[in-house]
């Protein structure tokens, strides 16, 4: 990446706030998932922060990409955020996210607003009706702002691994792919497909995945592990963030199970990454399925 800097930096973040700095920022503070997009797109991080979901002494390494957790300092997550460390490290820039309508994501609400009365804070949606690559080409145009340079050879190998994807998903009978957050030995949280860009992603290469009954609950359906095994899947894409509960044999035995993180560093790299090995275990299952 460059390391000049530049006189009067500005981004406009998606709350349609212009975000100012004297200079372009060299001290970023960011979420975890964003901080590891930025990290692969050659942007040095002066430290991260978690959610309300996240251990407030350990960032979540499955939310980490490639991040190196033990270089960087960790601020703590949601209402246990050390307000004071993550100003005494003096960032010049803090990278947050929003789910929709503009409010902080990971920061209580006091927090965030004192936060921003003392830094420039740049909010990025990745929220509901957000396109995966809306929401890559959003972290990349600020990566961008900060100095990144382009990298023809992340998006080469994330045009393949679609192609791939889409290859495999195409054939005359396709794999039924559940995506879920185990909650516990009775229960299951079922993704809604179309409320997660990158499982809205999928289906739009063609992948099958399987849509729960409707209900309530916007992103999630919270069913028994019986009604997720009568949806008869071939593949599970199972949530291995910290607070989700483990798989082990909720479904029984047969069905593949393959990690998956819902809040998915937006990187090229990070999405080849994902396509890649989900096309592979795609054509592991394809026999199974064609037996059906």
């Amino acid at each position: 990446m460059a390391h000049d800097t530049v006189q009067d930096w500005e981004f406009t973040d998606d709350r349609d706030q212009l975000v100012r700095a004297p200079r372009r920022p060299a001290r970023l503070v960011a979420y975890v998932p964003t901080a590891a997009a930025l990290h692969d797109h050659g942007i040095r991080l002066a430290g991260v922060f978690g959610s309300a979901h996240d251990d407030p002494a350990v960032p979540d390494p499955a939310k980490s990409g490639n991040l190196p957790l033990a270089d960087l300092p960790y601020f703590g997550a949601g209402s246990a955020l050390d307000l004071e460390a993550l100003l005494a490290a003096e960032p010049d820039l803090v990278i947050a996210l929003t789910y929709g309508g503009g409010q902080v994501y990971g920061i209580d609400p006091e927090a965030a607003k004192h936060l921003e009365e003392r830094v420039p804070v740049a909010v990025l949606d990745v929220g509901r009706g957000r396109s995966l690559a809306g929401i890559r080409d959003r972290l990349t145009a600020l990566a961008h702002s900060l100095g990144a340079t382009e990298r023809p050879e992340a998006e080469a190998e994330l045009a393949s691994a679609e192609r791939r994807l889409t290859d495999v998903a195409g054939q005359s009978v396709r794999p039924r792919v559940l995506a879920l957050s185990p909650a516990g030995s009775d229960s299951v949280h079922l993704a809604r497909p179309y409320a997660w860009p990158d499982l809205a992603a999928l289906a739009g290469l063609g992948v099958g995945v399987v849509d729960p009954a409707p209900g309530e609950g916007a992103n999630w359906s919270t069913t028994t592990w019986a009604e997720a095994a009568a949806l008869e899947p071939d593949l599970v894409l199972t949530d291995v963030r910290s607070n989700a509960a483990d798989l082990g044999e909720a479904l029984g035995g047969g069905i593949r199970a393959l990690p998956w993180n819902p809040e998915l560093p937006p990187s090229a790299q990070e999405h080849a990454r994902f396509f890649t090995a989900l096309a592979e275990a795609l054509e592991d299952v394809r026999p199974g399925c064609a037996e059906r």
